[in-house]
């Protein structure tokens, strides 16, 4: 250990954050330069009235957002740790994933006239389940013996027998299977990285809310990568994990830094290329060290957004033509009703620091 690994992750932090405030001006002018915007086109006339301030706006700034995230975590970070390199995979398919479907939402060609799909959504869905199959088969192999690396954390299981000098596992925690295992892992990496991706709807609402759910899960990498802490708070230990602070520590550092820029009224938008790979970052450091659960708690505010747009599909195909919600994702619909758009994103990250406090409180309550 060059240095002690708390003092390199929030130093990540810093450096993360100051990687784009110096570039992200310069990228800026690129993006403009190169005719990479937005365009307000929704499928209703009075939210593209509400958006139309924001055409043109620079989009793919995401490039930006995961390169000083990637860049940051080879400086601090301990590259031998086979967590990290497994995070920085998980950040390259993405942000590639991400990338592709802007791109094709700006310029392609073959697409339809209007079209705002990117890729194919069977092409989104293919492409976000072979990068979660990669994330579940690589974890497993890492697990290797530990059975608490395999367990299935439920909100207030106790992993560990209180009061035993060693780490014995709790009669009560279940073992997982490759094949459950694999199919909570998939699905975990293709919710989160759909949930913020849908997320990133208005001017500094998933910079903001993702820097609140990274700082949430550096104190949960913490603390299931040190035994005396993991047993302390009966959580899973995840021997290695605790490296993954540095990962993100650099994600929420890199979206502060960001959020300079999209704040209202926005200079840049992160675009897929930036909202996917921060899901799949985030759903991945769950994975590993076994707190899928807490993170849906954490990152509430993405369910309930990929949740209102699940819920107005379906039912406006039940009633034909009904919506529970004046738009979705549900950040339109308050938008709609009247909040401005820098009161619906303030109120929603007030809630993304309450729902990442009750996570972290949780611990305690096992």
């Amino acid at each position: 250990m060059l240095y002690q690994r708390e003092f390199r992750a929030f130093t990540a932090v810093v450096v993360a954050f100051f990687i784009v405030i110096l570039l992200g001006k310069p990228l800026i002018r690129m993006l403009i330069k190169m005719k990479i915007g937005d365009r307000a086109e929704f499928n209703q006339e009075e939210l593209n009235a509400l958006m139309k301030s924001k055409e043109n706006t620079p989009t793919m700034g995401g490039v930006l957002l995961m390169g000083s995230v990637f860049i940051t975590t080879l400086l601090f970070a301990d590259l031998f740790n086979q967590y990290v390199q497994l995070l920085l995979v998980v950040i390259v398919m993405f942000t590639v994933l991400g990338g592709s479907d802007d791109y094709l939402k700006l310029v392609a060609a073959h697409r339809k006239v209007g079209s705002r799909d990117g890729l194919y959504r069977w092409e989104k869905i293919l492409f976000q389940f072979g990068i979660g199959t990669i994330v579940a088969v690589m974890v497993w192999q890492y697990a290797g013996d530990s059975d608490s690396a395999r367990s299935l954390t439920l909100p207030f299981m106790r992993t560990y027998i209180p009061g035993m000098e060693t780490l014995t596992l709790s009669p009560n925690v279940i073992i997982l299977g490759f094949g459950f295992f694999s199919l909570i892992a998939i699905f975990m990496v293709m919710l989160m990285s759909n949930a913020v991706n849908i997320t990133d709807g208005l001017d500094g609402l998933a910079p903001g809310t993702v820097t609140i759910a990274s700082f949430a899960m550096m104190v949960l990498c913490y603390i299931a990568g040190s035994s005396e802490h993991a047993g302390q708070l009966l959580m899973p230990y995840v021997e290695g994990s605790a490296e993954m602070m540095v990962v993100a520590g650099a994600t929420a550092g890199a979206c502060l830094g960001f959020l300079w820029f999209n704040c209202h009224p926005a200079q840049v938008f992160m675009g897929d290329t930036g909202s996917m790979p921060l899901g799949g970052l985030l759903a991945t450091i769950a994975i590993i060290i076994r707190q899928e659960f807490l993170l849906l708690i954490i990152g509430g505010v993405f369910l309930m957004e990929f949740g209102s747009s699940v819920l107005q599909i379906a039912y406006f195909k039940a009633t034909k033509g009904q919506r529970i919600f004046k738009c979705a994702p549900i950040h339109h619909h308050f938008h709609r009703k009247g909040w401005s758009e820098s009161q619906v994103v303030t109120r929603f990250w007030v809630l993304a620091v309450i729902l990442a406090m009750i996570a972290l409180v949780s611990i305690k309550m096992r």
